[in-house]
């Protein structure tokens, strides 16, 4: 006995009748094209686009700020491009993954292969200070009383 095939309804005025099911004539889009909406991507192109990935991961979270270093080279792949042009400021890794819709584990791999050609630069994110520094706070405190 084979279990019922569940449809995926999308909530708003255009939900499909129950008893609609998707045309099987309708041929998939090409890998190339972008997805519809409410379609995913084939998951086979993320590991094109990841590569191998089966050596050392550098140890990147989601706030580790990354900064490129040179500009994208002509043997970079274009979501390695990407990334290089993103990374003109710092950006963090979730911001990354975010605006180039990928998920972190393929943008990870993407950045331990650019930090090993050392085209971009991992950096720590800057921590603030618990407690604020004594001088700073007398020099606020002078300058409202004068006020």
């Amino acid at each position: 006995m084979t279990p019922p095939r569940r449809q995926r309804r999308s909530p708003g005025p255009d939900l499909p009748a129950p008893s609609a099911a998707p045309a099987p004539s309708a041929a998939p889009a090409p890998s190339g094209a972008p997805a519809e909406k409410g379609e995913r991507q084939n998951p086979e192109r993320l590991f094109v686009i990841g590569g191998e990935g089966g050596g050392e991961r550098a140890d990147i979270d989601l706030v580790t700020l990354i900064v490129a270093r040179a500009d994208p080279p002509v043997s970079a792949t274009p979501e390695q491009a990407a990334l290089l042009r993103l990374c003109a400021a710092p950006l963090s890794t979730a911001e990354l993954s975010a605006y180039l819709s990928l998920p972190f584990s393929v943008v990870t791999v993407l950045l331990t292969d650019l930090l090993a050609r050392e085209l971009v630069q991992a950096r720590a994110p800057i921590v603030r200070q618990k407690v604020a520094d004594r001088n700073l706070l007398e020099a606020v405190m002078h300058g409202l009383q004068k006020l």
